[in-house]
């Protein structure tokens, strides 16, 4: 593994990025494996997995790299252990919210014996990794934002300025005031009531696919999209519950500031609005699952095109992601509505959901925005409002019943094998609802929905089998990535139904200029 990870330091292999950190002893500083500096020898570096590791052991980063200035590993959504698990709920700001002993309680383990795991696996326990975590979300706000230095530190999750400048220091060896004098480019725009923030990603990066795949089951009040005038989807947006109080963002492709800068960047402008500043790091975290922003595409393109079949489809789309989630409770509501029925018919039932039952938000965050209902409320009021058949609804209802007392928990903290067990639990849920729930809330690389039709149809589109169970057999070639290959199935039907939904729009612009 060492020599490994040395040859990929050499060749500046910028796929590493995120998923290692390189510490030279001679420096006492750690970079990221593309740091353009003179290689170090061999035997003069460590290598660590996280940058909080780094800090412990006595490394400061660089300041030539920037090596939290990143995309986050994939191996947290490959990890199935009680490390991987915890990470993405330090991730998720569990740590800021409930503490050690929340973060603890979450996935079944003594402080003491959790902190020995991470330990022995991570280099780090989980306050150093919580710690790391909002040292790079402080150097995000300071070299992409004109937020004060005084918001960054509690939009980080600081609890006090001194805190904050303590960190900043100690981790980067710069005050926060340097390190924000250090940003090679202005924000795009300071002044407009938004925050920005650049969420950076892994080339190749198929965002238009994404803001076309959300901008197909968008609802009206909880979500929105943006269009350019021949209808093509520029920017998709959404209303999301956190921890502090509603929030809204909008994600959309990198800008150029008219004179080049900008360019070639790889990831998401993100455009914020919070109720609470310190909620942003939870915020930021469940945008990068949604747009699958710390994927490693040319592993990921490597294996599916290994299939002859599958090979054309990687190379007209690379980089495809998978469609994340930023509620968890929300997906599986919105998959057992969409139970066997069209996209148009689960999101005009989705709509009715969420204008019936949705709590409405501040005017000044959206004008006539709604938050997607509560379990707790559609545990109560959801007969009013929900239709088809009664088997369905009355599964809908236990699950909004069980979720809102706790006897069933759907989060990204969960090991496949436990998100699946307690959904099949449930009388109503079979192993579709099951998978399809994994792939966009635990965000698993490896689940292939075999039995979904349109999954099928688009498979023999693409000169693949049509049945489930040729299909199955065939998806194991390309373990453990097969949550792309899904995503590979839906894309036909998916670009159809956009090139529909964008000529409906371009026709419109026209008629409101005409």
């Amino acid at each position: 593994m060492h020599a490994e990870r040395h040859r990929a330091v050499a060749s500046r292999d910028a796929r590493f990025d995120g998923q290692f950190v390189t510490a030279v002893h001679s420096t006492g500083i750690y970079c990221r494996p593309s740091c353009p500096a003179r290689t170090p020898r061999a035997e003069g570096v460590t290598f660590y997995r996280t940058s909080a590791a780094a800090h412990l052991a006595g490394f400061r980063a660089c300041k030539r790299c920037l090596p939290e200035a990143t995309p986050g590993s994939p191996e947290w959504d490959l990890r199935e252990d009680v490390a991987g698990r915890a990470v993405r709920l330090v991730l998720d700001g569990v740590v800021e919210r409930e503490g050690v002993p929340g973060l603890a309680a979450r996935v079944g383990y003594s402080e003491r014996q959790l902190g020995r795991i991470m330990t022995e696996e991570l280099g780090a326990g989980p306050k150093a990794l919580s710690r790391a975590h909002r040292a790079q979300t402080a150097r995000t706000l300071l070299t992409s934002s004109d937020l004060p230095v005084a918001d960054v530190a509690f939009a980080s999750g600081f609890t006090s300025v001194r805190q904050f400048n303590d960190t900043v220091r100690e981790v980067f060896a710069l005050t926060p005031s340097e390190l924000r004098a250090r940003r090679t480019d202005r924000p795009a725009s300071a002044d407009d009531g938004w925050l920005h923030v650049h969420l950076p990603a892994r080339a190749p990066f198929d965002l238009q696919g994404l803001l076309d795949w959300h901008a197909l089951h968008a609802l009206p009040g909880l979500e929105h999209v943006e269009r350019d005038a021949s209808g093509r989807v520029t920017a998709y947006g959404r209303l999301v519950a956190l921890p502090g109080g509603p929030a809204r963002f909008t994600a959309s492709a990198p800008a150029t500031d008219g004179v080049g800068r900008g360019a070639g960047r790889v990831g998401v402008a993100l455009r914020v609005r919070l109720t609470t500043l310190s909620d942003l790091p939870t915020l930021v975290a469940r945008v990068r699952a949604l747009f699958d922003l710390d994927a490693d595409p040319e592993a990921v393109d490597a294996v599916l095109a290994t299939d002859p079949v599958l090979a054309p489809a990687v190379a007209r789309v690379p980089g495809i992601r998978l469609p994340g989630a930023v509620d968890a409770h929300e997906v599986v509501f919105r998959t057992l509505i969409g139970q066997q029925v069209s996209v148009a018919a689960a999101r005009t039932a989705q709509t009715r959901l969420v204008a019936a039952l949705g709590e409405s938000v501040d005017p000044g965050l959206a004008e006539d925005g709604l938050l997607f209902p509560t379990a707790t409320t559609i545990a109560t009021r959801g007969h009013e409002v929900l239709r088809g058949p009664a088997a369905r609804v009355d599964t809908i209802l236990r699950v909004a019943a069980a979720l809102a007392d706790g006897s069933l928990v759907v989060d990204a903290g969960q090991s496949l094998a436990e998100l699946r067990a307690g959904l099949l639990a449930v009388k109503g849920i079979g192993p579709w609802t099951a998978d399809y729930v994994a792939l966009r809330v635990r965000h698993h690389p490896d689940v292939f929905l075999h039995s979904d039709l349109a999954v099928r149809n688009g498979a023999q589109e693409l000169g693949l089998p049509g049945g489930a169970r040729e299909l199955s057999l065939r998806s194991e070639q390309v373990a453990p990535w097969r949550s792309y290959l899904t995503m590979h199935c839906w894309r036909p039907i998916v670009d159809r139904a956009s090139a529909v939904a964008e000529a409906a729009a371009a026709t419109d612009h026209q008629e409101e200029t005409a």
